[in-house]
């Protein structure tokens, strides 16, 4: 601003009047210390004490869980296949990139509490004035002693800095912080689903393999009950009903073999998408022994409350709360007067009225400087509902987050419920395939005797395949059942603690294009501080 709408303004004999500004400025910035809008609180959430599972003999209440969990399993072919993936999944590269973002935002939002404006302006303007305009003029003078073209130089530096007063740039950084650390827990919840999913879906691999091997031994047992009903047929010991039926069961398992197979498939395409790999590049990772893993014989799970510290998505739900709250000192801000100081400085010369026309000289410095106040009263009744939206959004994120505390507790009692049942199921069903086992073997021997007929026979091998395939259901369920309970539990995610989140070569390439600096790679003060503390329920 300039001209004699400036407070102070004046020429280089004048310098001097930039002090007048500093008392105002002092002022203002020992009255900056408050800040307008509520204050985060940790919500309150309700848990339970204890599980209802508490004092299962499989069960540990230790305080700590597991960061490996799934080496508990003891199968080297999961253990590489969860390294890979922490390395090479996309969707987790994305999270890494928005905690980047989140760094850049925070740095934005700290550079506001700085002089928010500044500029180096430079302007050159040609004036000139016609002779038939001055023609019009009805007052008589000499034209001749009129300067009618004249040249205006201008270089100079503006600035201006709006004071925080009222701690809405403050409470921006509050804002920027807590949504840093909400993007690092994103990350941390990503991490800990691409575990369990990695998890989840080699055991079902396995499941899909063994249940392929289990058809492929009935259709073997069901050939040679075939071949004796074909026999028996043949020496007019039985009609071809006994070899129709025999025929009907043995294409009926075929038929199931590829269906598995085309499950098999699509799990191990699956498992190359989560590892960042065009389909078809698995299979030599899944070399092993082709068996469903087998749950440890106890598994940690600690006490309810603390998946309210380890588990990142409730974490991250308090954090998006808290930067929410800030935001509503913002807004709240936006109601009262703002206190500016701008200033400029910079050199000013003419061609005209004989000046030299010289922009470097003494005489052409220029300077102004003043306080400017906002008070945007007639938008009161917007701003007041600006207030109220991000009040109503903040109350909306508490809600979320008990949500996400109930929602949290549940599944791990789900998975802890499933977890066990599965293996009290599995004790009789091994039992059953052993008695389905007995049962075909008796019955082959007495149909081949003519003690009984085929039906006999048919029965036995049906009941087998079937309690062969519960049982292999039932062992997977006990895995994923424990894959959903540490992932429930939260864990898996420290193992990346100290880790970058852009992978190297991305890394590489985005410098290529923009000049990141330590972004990239070294994380901010913020995030190696703890986030949040175990509660008392």
């Amino acid at each position: 601003m300039r001209g004699t709408d400036n407070a102070m303004q004046g020429m280089k004999p004048g310098l001097p009047s930039f002090v007048g500004a500093v008392p105002l400025l002092g002022a203002l910035s020992v009255l900056s210390g408050c800040a307008v809008g509520p204050n985060f609180t940790k919500p309150q959430a309700e848990i339970a004490r204890e599980w209802h599972t508490q004092g299962d003999p499989r069960l540990s209440t230790q305080a700590e869980v597991d960061t490996r969990w799934w080496r508990s399993f003891g199968d080297p072919s999961l253990d590489r296949l969860v390294e890979l993936a922490a390395r090479q999944n996309l969707p987790l590269q994305i999270s890494g990139l928005r905690i980047v973002e989140a760094r850049a935002q925070l740095a934005i939002l700290t550079g506001r509490q700085y002089p928010q404006a500044q500029a180096l302006v430079g302007s050159a303007a040609a004036v000139g004035r016609s002779e038939n305009s001055a023609a019009a003029n009805p007052v008589d003078f000499d034209l001749g002693a009129i300067d009618r073209h004249f040249l205006e130089y201008q270089l100079g530096f503006d600035a201006i800095w709006e004071v925080d007063f009222w701690g809405k740039y403050r409470r921006g950084v509050e804002s920027g912080t807590a949504g840093l650390l909400a993007s690092v827990a994103d990350y941390q919840s990503s991490l800990v689903s691409l575990t369990a999913e990695v998890a989840r879906t080699y055991v079902l691999i396995r499941t899909f393999e063994v249940l392929i091997e289990q058809a492929q031994e009935n259709v073997r047992l069901q050939e040679e009950g075939f071949r004796i009903a074909e026999a028996r047929f043949t020496n007019g010991a039985t009609s071809e009903l006994d070899m129709t039926q025999a025929a009907t069961l043995l294409e009926s398992t075929r038929a199931t073999i590829p269906q598995l197979e085309a499950g098999l498939d699509q799990a191990r395409n699956a498992m190359s998408t989560l590892l960042g790999q065009p389909t078809g590049q698995v299979e030599a990772l899944l070399a092993g022994p082709k068996r469903i893993p087998v749950a440890p014989a106890t598994v940690a799970v600690g006490m309810p409350a603390e998946i309210l510290r380890r588990r990142p998505d409730v974490r991250s739900a308090e954090l998006y709360a808290a930067a929410q709250c800030a935001r509503i000192g913002i807004a709240e801000a936006e109601l009262y007067p703002s206190f500016s100081l701008f200033g400029t400085i910079g050199l000013q010369a003419s061609t005209s009225a004989g000046a030299s026309g010289n922009l470097f000289s003494l005489g052409s410095l220029f300077y102004s400087v003043g306080p400017r106040i906002v008070f945007p009263f007639l938008n009161y009744g917007r701003l007041k509902n600006g207030v109220r939206v991000e009040d109503a959004r903040f109350q909306q994120l508490l809600v979320n987050y008990r949500n996400t505390v109930l929602k949290a507790g549940q599944e791990v009692e789900d998975a802890l419920t499933g977890f066990i049942h599965a293996q009290q199921t599995l004790a009789f069903q091994q039992a059953a395939v052993k008695a389905a086992q007995r049962s075909v073997g008796l019955a082959l021997v007495q149909y081949r005797e003519g003690a009984v007929d085929y039906q006999r026979v048919l029965d036995a091998q049906r009941s087998l395949l079937e309690q062969q395939n519960n049982q292999a259901q039932t062992s997977s369920s006990i895995a994923t059942h424990l894959v959903a309970l540490y992932k429930a539990l939260g864990g898996g995610w420290e193992v990346r603690r100290n880790q970058p989140v852009v992978p190297e070569p991305m890394q590489a390439e985005m410098e290529q294009r923009t000049h990141w600096g330590d972004m990239l790679s070294k994380p901010r003060t913020q995030e190696t501080k703890t986030v949040s503390q175990p509660v008392k329920p």
